[in-house]
């Protein structure tokens, strides 16, 4: 091959100038996956299986961003990744990809060892959790969103039977800013408190008699739900603006119940 062709197969052509003067809000990659540690609070370091979305903002003149540069990033030196770690993680992408703002979501399941409350018995369960950064012009803002599988016993049902109450298993969701450092196992904790009742991977028979009392013993609708564990959000000064979501997935009916509370987002600015 000649120079010349050479030269020619080399050109950067995301470099170059675009003349339509649009903006980008995100352009990245999604959907990556890759093996990160993440910090445990019991363990130190839990190993799993991550899902990234990476994305910077592309200003009007640029024609295309460096996709190949996400991936070095997540195959550069090992992490310890956390909401502690994100604000260098988000300033290495912004500056490797020439970018003013930028963002980060990395969705993975994380396992948390439980004892049965009767027997003792220890299990595994897992959560559906996803950390988000965002940064702009260096500014870091630091998100948590946890799903975490509950029991709910109906209030009306346990009113008007004369046998028993239905139940069902429900998934309350929290997406909230993260102001001070915030362990995973603390969301999901604040969220089994206020269920009727929190799952288990194993239950032996002493057990399964225990959360079905505990359940029928601590009624709540969809609403008593998002309303018990927003009122806990709001007493924690670490949490910023969130989002509390429960969806009960009902035993008696062909759907859903489902509730949401959003908090006023003048609660915090940004912070560094």
């Amino acid at each position: 091959m000649s120079d010349r062709q050479n030269d020619t197969a080399m050109v950067d052509v995301q470099g170059l100038s675009d003349t339509r003067r649009i903006a980008i809000n995100r352009v990245g990659i999604k959907d990556f996956r890759h093996p990160v540690k993440v910090l445990d609070r019991s363990a130190g370091v839990q190993h799993t299986i991550a899902v990234f979305n990476m994305y910077v903002g592309l200003p009007h003149h640029f024609k295309g961003t460096h996709m190949s540069r996400f991936v070095e990033i997540l195959n550069g030196d090992e992490h310890e990744i956390s909401v502690k770690t994100f604000p260098a993680m988000l300033r290495k992408m912004v500056r490797k990809l020439e970018a003013e703002t930028g963002r980060i979501e990395m969705n993975f399941p994380y396992f948390i060892d439980k004892s049965a409350p009767v027997s003792g018995v220890k299990s595994l369960m897992d959560y559906e959790v996803t950390l988000i950064g965002e940064i702009c012009h260096d500014r870091i803002a630091s998100t948590i969103k946890a799903v975490v599988p509950v029991t709910s016993l109906c209030p009306c049902s346990r009113k008007i039977s004369e046998r028993g109450a239905h139940n069902q298993r429900s998934h309350v969701t929290v997406t909230a800013r993260i102001l001070k450092h915030v362990w995973i196992e603390e969301i999901v904790e604040l969220v089994e408190a206020q269920a009727s009742c929190e799952l288990y991977g194993l239950l032996k028979r002493p057990d399964e008699k225990y959360v079905t009392e505990r359940a029928y013993d601590h009624p709540k609708f969809v609403e008593d739900m998002v309303r018990d564990v927003a009122a806990r959000l709001n007493a924690d000064e670490r949490i910023g603006p969130y989002v509390v979501e429960s969806e009960n997935f009902e035993s008696i009916h062909n759907h859903s119940a489902y509730a949401l509370i959003e908090s006023d987002e003048r609660k915090v600015a940004i912070h560094e």
